[in-house]
């Protein structure tokens, strides 16, 4: 659009789960819910529109080897931005995307820095591989580098062990997570199993992505700290094939990982039940493709949330807990519009009718 051009979004706006409205305008590429004066070269869209949702577990430039070239890298952000993802919490990527912030037509990303794990102990080409005595250093580092969040592998297959098991002692966590709040970064970690939860949550960790380790009995320390979970349940359907894969070689991690599997809509619906904050993450990038959030929230549903729940995880609730605006007056307009209410059927997500971005209609 022009600058003097006008997009009006006309039908049902859900600033929040229960503030609805019947129009909402675009001036200049910002949010106005009063008609501007004297509008003229006026698009009108119509439908069920929603903040621009998030993923809040995404790689952008990275793909199954690593880092990937910034033409990949871009052809992932637009199937993103396709699906209706208009903001990324880049949970660990080893290319550089700053260009990305120069991009009106791209999702808005909230950087992790790489990821940052255990010598030998996580994906080839993906982290730095480090041992715990470096671990401060490389957190202040990824810390100065990122958006406000870290990105820690908390546990990896062992392959003396032949399972799981957490890759990093209490001490260095403790000083490594103090020193990214002291920078003003928040540190969230990759884990599957259930031994390096605890450390990590009373070191004061804020987040664990997939958290299939997630146990009854951790449950309340969960609660207590407020540490929030992104399951990426899409990406835990793949258990059972890595499982297969792995059964000659280590079969105890096989079989621990089938029971995270077979268990995953207790785990995030017990947390969920319990308060734990959850919100939607995909995974995309390395071995998922991007352009999942749709399948992501259906598949909270059917763990056990509410449909509205399951959408504040991926719109309302998740942009207040990144710090990002939704549908305010004056903030810049990331939506997206839907044939029907979304509150319904979250199936909807997957059939986006308009996406805009920064103002403009891009998809």
């Amino acid at each position: 659009m022009n600058d003097h051009a006008v997009l009006h979004v006309k039908g049902r706006i859900l600033v929040g789960p229960e503030d609805v409205r019947d129009d909402l305008w675009v001036v200049d590429g910002r949010i106005s819910y009063d008609r501007p004066v004297g509008a003229h070269d006026v698009r009108t869209v119509e439908g069920w529109a929603l903040p621009g949702l998030v993923d809040a577990h995404c790689h952008v430039g990275l793909g199954a080897h690593g880092p990937v070239d910034q033409d990949v890298a871009e052809k992932q952000a637009l199937t993103d931005r396709e699906a209706g993802t208009l903001l990324i919490r880049d949970a660990g990527s080893p290319s550089d995307t700053r260009w990305t912030d120069d991009r009106e037509d791209l999702p808005k990303i909230i950087r992790a820095g790489r990821h940052i794990a255990r010598t030998r102990r996580y994906i080839r080409g993906f982290a730095h591989e480090i041992e715990p005595d470096d671990l401060v250093a490389y957190v202040a580092q990824e810390a100065r580098r990122g958006d406000g969040w870290v990105k820690l592998v908390g546990d990896w297959i062992d392959r003396d062990l032949g399972d799981l098991s957490a890759c990093w002692p209490r001490g260095a966590v403790e000083a490594a997570i103090a020193e990214a709040h002291r920078l003003g970064a928040r540190v969230t970690a990759h884990c599957f199993a259930e031994s390096s939860l605890t450390d990590l949550v009373e070191a004061g960790i804020d987040c664990i992505e997939h958290a299939t380790g997630l146990t009854d009995e951790l449950i309340p320390l969960f609660a207590e700290r407020g540490v929030a979970i992104v399951p990426t349940l899409v990406n835990i359907a793949t258990f059972p094939a890595l499982a297969e894969g792995g059964e000659t070689r280590f079969p105890r991690w096989s079989a621990h990982m089938r029971r995270l599997h077979e268990r995953r809509y207790d785990t995030v619906r017990n947390a969920h039940d319990a308060g734990i904050p959850v919100y939607v993450g995909t995974d995309a990038g390395g071995t998922l493709p991007h352009g999942l959030v749709a399948a992501e929230v259906a598949e909270l549903v059917t763990a056990g949330l509410t449909p509205v729940e399951a959408l504040a995880a991926t719109t309302w609730n998740a942009r207040r807990w990144l710090g990002r605006p939704g549908l305010d007056e004056g903030e810049a307009a990331d939506l997206v519009v839907y044939e029907t209410d979304p509150r319904a059927d979250v199936r909807v997500l997957s059939a986006p009718r308009r996406v805009v971005l920064n103002g403009r209609v891009v998809g």
